[in-house]
C-alpha cells in the first residue's frame, strides 16, 4: 500500500484535451490535480487526450500539487492503453473508474506492475456493486498500490435510482460506510464533486457535510470551488489552537503518565492527543504544500 499522509483537500478535475485549462490549473491552490481521459473526453479523442495528458505531465510545472490521470475503465477499448502509456509517466497517481470487484483492483495493479513504487493506484467507488464490496476491495491496500478511494455519487444515484437532492439524504450512509471501510484498511478518501459549481454556498454546505463524515477532502469540477473547499477542510483556527493546548498540556511532566487530563476546562484523554497531534501535523503540511505551490 502506498498512502502518503499529506493534504488531499481539493482534487480538481480538468479534461486533458483543454490545454488551457491544464495550464491554469498550475496556478490554482488545489492540492491535486486529476488530468480527465474518462468522462469529459468524446471516445474519437481519446488517444489524442492521452497523448496531451502524458505530454502535461512530463512539461510539470505543478508545483507541490499531486497530479493524477483518469484513465477510462478496462472494459472499455481505450483502458489498457491509458495504465500501460500512465505506468510510463511521471502522474503520482491513476485514478480508475467503475471499480465494482477486488479484481478489478488487482488487474489494474498487474496492469502497473512495470511502474515506479511510488505510483499509486486511486480508484472510483460509483457503483452499487462497489458499495457492496468495501471491505473486500480496501482489504487489497497492504498488498497492492490503492491508496485513496474517490466516491462518485452522480453514477451511484444513477445505479441506484435515487434522487440524492441538496441533502444527499439517500446516499448519507453510504458515505458513512466508505469512510469506515477506508479507514478500516488506511485508505485515504475524497467525497464526490458537487455538480452545481455556480453555487457556492450549496458547494461549501455539500463540503462541510463531507467534513463532518470524515473525508479527507472533496473532487471538483470547477475552478471557483478550490478556496471553499480548502478553507471547509483546513484546521479551523479555534480547533488548531486547542489541539495545540492539549498536546502542551500532555507534554507536561505531571501528566506523561495520566490518561486523562483537564485542558482549559474541558476533559481531554488519549484520543484526544492523537487527534490533536494529527490535526497540528496535518496543519504543517498544509503549509508547506502552499508554499511549494507557489
Amino acid at each position: 500500500m502506498i498512502a502518503p499522509d499529506r493534504p488531499r483537500r481539493s482534487a480538481l478535475f480538468m479534461p486533458a484535451i483543454n490545454a488551457k485549462a491544464l495550464a491554469k490549473a498550475r496556478t490554482l491552490p488545489a492540492d491535486a490535480i486529476i488530468i480527465d481521459l474518462e468522462d469529459s473526453v468524446a471516445p474519437e479523442r481519446k488517444a489524442e487526450a492521452r497523448a496531451a495528458a502524458l505530454a502535461a505531465v512530463a512539461e510539470g510545472g505543478f508545483g507541490g500539487r499531486e497530479v493524477v490521470i483518469r484513465a477510462n475503465g478496462l472494459d472499455t477499448p481505450w483502458g489498457a492503453d491509458d495504465l500501460a502509456a500512465i505506468a510510463r509517466s511521471r502522474a503520482d497517481a491513476v485514478l480508475l473508474p467503475k471499480v465494482s470487484r477486488p479484481e478489478d483492483v488487482r488487474a489494474a495493479d498487474i496492469a502497473l506492475s512495470a511502474a515506479p513504487a511510488a505510483l499509486q493506484l486511486w480508484t472510483m467507488i460509483e457503483s452499487c456493486g462497489a458499495m457492496l464490496r468495501l471491505d473486500q476491495i480496501a482489504a487489497l491496500a497492504p498488498t497492492t498500490r490503492l491508496s485513496l478511494w474517490v466516491i462518485g455519487t452522480n453514477d451511484l444515484a444513477k445505479d441506484m435510482r435515487a434522487q440524492p437532492g441538496a441533502d444527499r439524504l439517500p446516499l448519507q450512509p453510504l458515505l458513512a460506510v466508505a469512510v469506515c471501510a477506508a479507514r478500516a484498511h488506511g485508505l485515504a478518501i475524497l467525497d464526490s464533486v458537487c455538480n452545481e459549481f455556480r453555487d457556492l454556498d450549496l458547494f461549501r454546505a455539500e463540503a462541510q457535510q463531507g467534513r463532518r463524515f470524515g473525508f479527507d477532502g472533496k473532487t471538483l469540477i470547477h475552478p471557483a470551488q478550490v478556496e471553499p473547499c480548502n478553507a471547509a477542510y483546513s484546521p479551523a483556527p479555534a480547533d488548531l489552537a486547542w489541539a495545540e493546548a492539549v498536546i502542551a498540556a500532555f507534554g507536561l511532566p505531571e501528566n506523561k503518565a495520566k490518561g486523562a487530563i483537564q485542558v482549559e476546562g474541558k476533559m481531554a484523554e488519549l484520543l484526544h492527543l492523537e487527534d490533536a497531534e494529527r490535526l497540528v501535523a496535518m496543519a504543517k503540511r498544509i503549509a508547506q504544500l502552499e508554499a511549494a505551490a507557489g
